[in-house]
């Protein structure tokens, strides 16, 4: 694990297909802990060491992580969450070629646990919660599209669900409906770019990947 950034106060990461941010009863080893290693060995540090989750991607997904090494940098990025002051940007490959250049989805949703599972629903539906994201289509195939994503909202599983729910589930995601899986258990998505103003320094951060090769080949 290399990290895409690092200063005294947050580490940026690139998470793989398959690996969690966080533990879960699964009991697999989550990025936080390689993070917390990481971090004891770089700096030789005794005891524990402080790794703070800001934020989550879906175990299937690909992408930038970013975690607090101070307890002021969690809460802050916290709330900037909460503010909706991180701005996240995703590359999705999903199966059709979409006939829209450009698209903002509303839906309801509500999470089911016992599932691990979101459905869209009426606003009136109890747990009902509003799902907002905008896409651009940046590039057609045969049989895919990419497309460039900004969520409006976070909720469980939104860019899955809503992108599934008009009829272009992405590329490897047979829980939203694609007709098969990915070679690596993964799907189609990738958390590309990271935007934010930093936490302590007030600096703007920028942190961004480059498209995995399969969506390299169809951008190409």
């Amino acid at each position: 694990m290399t990290p895409i950034y690092e200063d005294n106060h947050i580490i940026i990461v690139a998470k793989q297909p398959g690996e969690i941010v966080q533990g879960d009863k699964t009991g697999d080893k989550p990025l936080s802990d390689t993070i917390k290693e990481y971090l004891k060995e770089k700096y030789n540090k005794p005891g524990n060491v402080f790794c703070g989750v800001v934020h989550r991607i879906d175990r299937p997904v690909a992408g930038l992580v970013v975690f607090a090494k101070t307890s002021k940098a969690l809460s802050r990025l916290n709330e900037m969450l909460r503010k909706n002051e991180i701005h996240k940007t995703y590359y999705a490959m999903v199966e059709g070629i979409m006939e829209k250049d450009e698209e903002t989805l509303e839906n309801y949703a509500y999470s089911h646990g016992g599932m691990n599972k979101s459905f869209v629903c009426d606003k009136n539906h109890p747990d009902a919660k509003k799902c907002i994201l905008h896409y651009k289509t940046i590039a057609r195939g045969d049989r895919y599209s990419i497309l460039e994503i900004n969520l409006i909202t976070g909720r469980k599983h939104q860019i899955r669900l809503q992108l599934s729910n008009i009829g272009h589930p992405i590329k490897g995601d047979l829980k939203y409906g694609a007709r098969r899986s990915n070679p690596d258990g993964g799907i189609s998505l990738l958390a590309k770019k990271i935007d934010f103003i930093h936490p302590v320094s007030k600096l703007p951060i920028h942190a961004e990947l480059p498209p995995t090769p399969e969506m390299q080949k169809l951008l190409s």
